[in-house]
């Protein structure tokens, strides 16, 4: 079986793409789906370190939030589909720091 070579693959054209299709938009709802679920688990956690006071729990907290943030970076080109809508990605943006700062007034207790 021969391998392939450069000679072999096409020639990358991104005017060459397909328009976006509903799968294309299915991913949309999706990716919204799984960033929310994401805030969900964010949140939760929050309310754990909140009830237990525990450095693990808060180390989870932290962690969490910090990944829904960077969830929330507007998405650049090809997947700029897979983020939040940008007045949600706002708002959202907006509890993170509310999490961090709560989250600050959590270790300051603990200590």
């Amino acid at each position: 079986m021969p391998l392939a070579t450069d000679a072999a693959l096409p020639a990358a054209n991104p005017k060459s793409r397909p328009a976006p299709t509903l799968s294309s938009a299915f991913g949309s709802v999706y990716s919204t789906a799984e960033i929310n679920a994401y805030i969900t688990i964010r949140d939760q956690l929050l309310a754990e370190a909140e009830q237990h006071h525990t450095s693990a729990k808060i180390a989870s907290a932290v962690l969490a939030n910090d990944f829904v943030e960077g969830c929330l970076q507007p998405g650049r080109s090809p997947y700029d589909a897979q983020c939040l809508p940008e007045p949600d990605a706002v708002r959202e943006r907006t509890r993170c720091a509310a999490v961090r700062e709560r989250i600050g007034q959590l270790i300051k207790n603990a200590s």
